[in-house]
C-alpha cells in the first residue's frame, strides 16, 4: 500500500503542512509583540494616562507597531 499526500491543486497549500498549520512570519510578529507591548504598557501605562500625552489611545496604538516592528525585526534577525 503505498501513500503520497500531493498539494499541488489545493488552493492553501502554503499554509496547510500535515496535520499542522503554517504560521506565517508576520502573525508570528504579531504574536511576539503583543507580548513586548505588554510590557512596555505596563511600564508607561501611569505616564501615558496622567495627563502628559493627548491622547493614550493613540500612543499605545503607535507604541504596539512599534513592538510589533521590533519583534519582526528580532524574528528575521534569528
Amino acid at each position: 500500500m503505498n501513500l503520497t499526500f500531493n498539494t499541488t491543486g489545493l488552493p492553501l497549500q502554503d499554509l496547510i503542512v500535515g496535520a499542522s498549520i503554517y504560521f506565517p512570519p508576520l502573525f508570528k510578529a504579531v504574536l511576539l509583540g503583543f507580548f513586548i507591548w505588554l510590557i512596555a504598557h505596563r511600564q508607561l501605562r501611569d505616564w501615558m494616562y496622567a495627563g502628559d500625552v493627548w491622547h493614550p489611545l493613540l500612543m499605545d496604538l503607535s507604541l504596539f507597531a512599534l513592538a510589533v516592528c521590533l519583534s519582526l525585526i528580532l524574528i528575521a534577525g534569528w
